[in-house]
């Protein structure tokens, strides 16, 4: 049915983990590498089927790392196909908790896992200090036709190399409830004016229920809303320069629209994900949440005394003409460099994400958001009708806009400090209702800086 993405960027790295990031960071930013003259990666010969063949009937254990809760249903399908291949799945943590326990044992050059879960925005942070393998010589590039374009284009390197395989993905759209916008007249609001002319309108009718939440702490949200708006805030155009534009003309639209709304009330902005806002979910407080396609299946678990009130729809647009979303969350399965059995572990993190019984028992056992096209074209998974959302196709919503989000927006190489800044800037500025177009220049200032300090070329403002 849907994905909970656990973990949306909201939390903070850990200290350990940025000292060890930020040294890697140094190193690789400033060092030539196996780069060639152009600043892009040298691809390495393709392995032939017979290199192939031999390796996935060796005798052979994989590690993989990840949280997925009951995947080894999967992993099952994998060695029934390569019995002589067995996995040996290990929950390392949880999103950055994990990522901290990879660096270390990158670093420290023992006890890393052959094949890794990745979220879409860390692959460019572990691709930099070069932690993952280029899947291209075992025949990754020939599975592009079967994602989602924008999906397969967040496991692409600026020399085309293909660090990862899509796993799932997050497309952000509109969950709302139905009684609570039939009760005062409102219209399901189709452009981002319609949706502001409502939020005051539902405030002023009822003090008590504000339209939605824009949560301080939740760095995911503005990334997915700058990419709807069309904003490119990170560009990476070769390994040692990166364009950071936080605070151009598109981003302080977006600052001024919701530091509008959270400042005259007519919006909330309460922390997300603590006790405080699901009690508010299950009271009616908001009567929105702009989530990903992961959220559906969350709401049923922890709002359920809701069910049958909520309905799902686009995301609002600045252009009426136009439907346009963004991303919220999704994650990958990588192969670490350095593993002693690459053929094995990139064979394994192909079959995974690819095998039709596979990626169809993520999508109706873990109900992780498919990015494959043949699965988000199944009636069998698109038509599903819930009941908590009164029997709408709302798969079929997701599906919809999962084809309409932007192909190109790119991540920054070092993403823990992109949030934690945000957090103290944008973010802060939710909080205190205070400027959050000045709160823009401060992180623009704070990230520039940061860059240069590791070693990067920085263009944009």
């Amino acid at each position: 049915m849907f994905r909970f993405q656990r973990t949306p960027l909201r939390r903070r790295a850990a200290l350990a983990a940025a000292l060890v990031l930020t040294g890697s960071i140094a190193l690789a930013a400033c060092g030539g590498g196996d780069d060639d003259a152009g600043g892009q990666a040298t691809q390495a010969q393709a392995v032939s089927q017979a290199d192939i063949d031999k390796a996935m009937s060796t005798p052979t254990e994989l590690t993989f790392w990840t949280w997925v809760p009951n995947i080894q249903k999967e992993v099952a399908l994998f060695q029934k196909k390569y019995p002589a291949i067995k996995v040996k799945v290990v929950n390392a943590g949880q999103g950055e908790p994990q990522y901290t326990k990879l660096r270390t044992a990158l670093k420290s050059g023992t006890g890393f896992p052959d094949a890794v879960q990745i979220e879409f925005q860390y692959i460019p942070t572990f691709a930099l200090t070069k932690s993952l393998m280029d899947l291209r010589p075992y025949g990754a590039a020939a599975l592009k036709d079967q994602f989602v374009p924008w999906t397969w284009q967040q496991v692409v390197g600026s020399g085309g190399e293909v660090w990862a395989v899509p796993q799932d993905s997050g497309p952000m759209g509109m969950l709302y409830r139905k009684d609570i916008f039939d009760k005062h007249g409102i219209a399901v609001p189709k452009t981002w004016d319609e949706f502001a002319a409502a939020a005051r309108k539902l405030h002023a009718a009822d003090p008590n229920v504000y339209l939605t939440n824009l949560a301080p702490n939740q760095a995911g949200v503005w990334f997915g809303l700058l990419w709807q708006a069309g904003v490119k805030p990170f560009e990476n155009p070769s390994q040692d320069t990166v364009k950071i534009n936080l605070a151009d003309d598109g981003s302080k639209k977006l600052a001024d629209y919701w530091n509008g709304l959270i400042k005259d009330g007519s919006v909330s902005a309460d922390p997300d994900f603590t006790d405080a806002w699901y009690q508010a979910l299950n009271r009616g407080k908001y009567a929105t949440w702009l989530t990903a396609a992961w959220g559906p299946v969350f709401l049923e678990s922890s709002a359920k005394a809701t069910s049958g009130k909520w309905r799902a729809a686009p995301l609002p647009q600045w252009d009426g003409s136009k439907q346009v979303s963004g991303n919220w969350g999704g994650s990958t399965t990588a192969v670490v460099q350095g593993t002693k059995n690459p053929i094995a572990a990139a064979k394994f993190a192909e079959f995974l994400n690819t095998d039709p019984e596979s990626t169809k028992m993520f999508a109706t056992e873990q109900f992780l958001f498919p990015v494959k096209k043949d699965l988000l074209a199944d009636p069998s998974f698109t038509q599903l009708k819930p009941a908590f959302y009164g029997g709408q196709t709302v798969n079929q919503q997701f599906a919809d806009i999962s084809n309409t989000v932007d192909t190109n927006f790119e991540w920054p190489p070092f993403l823990d400090q992109a949030v934690n800044d945000w957090d103290e800037t944008v973010g802060k500025s939710f909080a205190d209702k205070s400027d959050t177009k000045a709160a823009l220049d401060q992180w623009q200032q704070r990230m520039t800086s940061y860059a240069q300090n590791q070693g990067f070329k920085v263009e944009g403002q």
